[in-house]
């Protein structure tokens, strides 16, 4: 009985541990995000076991019957797509059931994006926050204007299509000089990671097709000492955004 959350590439599928090639050739069945997804990985690695779709849309109707199935004994493997479950991915909600139902769990360590990314950013990295995704409408506004504060390095995920829109944003609230990095494809043939300020990010992207999954890396501001220039920007920020 045991719950392993296992880790899976990001990219590069050669960035399988053996300890997680292991232990997913030993468990009773595997828990994917997306079953299609995880099955050319196992595939690769040739391990055939029962898989089982768990993700965002099910997580809560399948929670209790996985709960029931490691208490009649089984041991079950959580992956996600890729890096890390729980990383702005499914997970949470079981790892939460299994401590309150004494159901060990173990955490491999492995792929995540935000890691790399953050690292190679050359931004300070001894302290830093993980942001996520930032929300798509509701409340996005509310969380830019907190950052305002923040003195840390700040890594968020964001998808191809928003990345423009979030730049700017980033640039009206924080200004378009603040150092930041941008980490895309990453462990993949064409991995780039472009450094510079917000204003030189936005003009650079702004003349490519972006593809594949991103990291933004933004330096620390000057905490408290930014709280006149997050009031000057909050009402022109809140006129220029746009609802989509």
């Amino acid at each position: 009985m045991k719950l392993y959350l296992v880790p899976t590439p990001i990219g590069n599928l050669d960035d399988i541990t053996l300890r997680a090639i292991k232990i997913l050739q030993s468990v009773d069945a595997i828990l994917a995000e997306d079953t299609r997804t995880s099955g050319v990985l196992l595939k690769h690695l040739a391990i055939s076991k029962p898989l089982h779709s768990y993700h965002i849309f099910n997580e809560h109707q399948t929670v209790q019957r996985l709960i029931n199935q490691l208490k009649d004994g089984k041991t079950l493997a959580l992956v996600s797509d890729a890096g890390t479950p729980g990383i702005s991915d499914p997970g949470f909600l079981l790892v939460r059931e299994c401590i309150k139902n004494d159901i060990p769990v173990e955490c491999l360590p492995g792929p995540t994006a935000f890691v790399p990314a953050l690292v190679n950013s050359g931004l300070p990295n001894d302290r830093f926050t993980f942001e996520g995704f930032l929300p798509h409408k509701k409340g996005r506004q509310t969380r830019l204007m907190e950052l305002v504060e923040e003195e840390r390095t700040m890594v968020f995920y964001e998808s191809p299509h928003r990345l423009l829109k979030t730049l700017q944003q980033f640039a009206d609230v924080l200004g378009p000089d603040r150092p930041a990095s941008v980490s895309r494809e990453l462990t993949k043939l064409f991995e780039e990671n472009r450094r510079g300020t917000l204003s030189e990010l936005i003009a650079y992207f702004a003349q490519k097709t972006v593809k594949g999954e991103i990291v933004i890396c933004i330096q620390g501001g000057e905490g408290k000492k930014g709280e006149k220039r997050r009031k000057e920007r909050s009402s022109e920020f809140e006129d220029n955004e746009d609802d989509e």
